[in-house]
């Protein structure tokens, strides 16, 4: 538990700043009180290369999932975000949602903090800004 606490003071010190430039930035402003982050494609890298207990979830289809997505993330499409639908997430874990252009996670993204998850990250740009390795199935 106090890992949780110390990860997410990293993260706010590390991406702090990521509020002002950003497409979503009076969004963000608005509901980094309830633990809502947006960061950049690189900074969700680092964040992934630093912190393997970070919850990774693709909020696309199961047909975009497919056809490229981040390794090791957990399937959830925004439509199908429900308290049985993420079952098994503890609600101070660390979670970084993405989807194709950054739309839908940031839906999904409101959608975990109603639903009482502390600590949301949402990627800017979605997949297709990631510049990183992805897989197929």
């Amino acid at each position: 538990m106090v890992v949780k606490y110390i990860v997410m003071g990293l993260i706010i010190m590390a991406f702090g700043g990521v509020f002002t430039g950003c497409a979503y930035a009076e969004r963000a402003e608005d509901t980094s009180k309830n633990g809502y982050i947006r960061i950049t494609p690189d900074q969700a890298n680092q964040m992934l290369q630093d912190n393997p207990q970070v919850i990774l979830i693709d909020v696309r289809t199961p047909q975009e999932y497919a056809q490229r997505h981040i390794p090791n993330a957990r399937l959830v499409p925004n439509e199908t975000i429900a308290a049985d639908a993420i079952a098994g997430l503890d609600k101070e874990d660390v979670i970084l949602v993405y989807c194709r252009t950054g739309h839908r996670s940031w839906q999904a993204a409101q959608k975990l903090l109603d639903m009482g998850y502390q600590h949301v990250c949402d990627m800017e740009g979605g997949i297709i800004q990631w510049p990183y390795e992805t897989v197929t199935e």
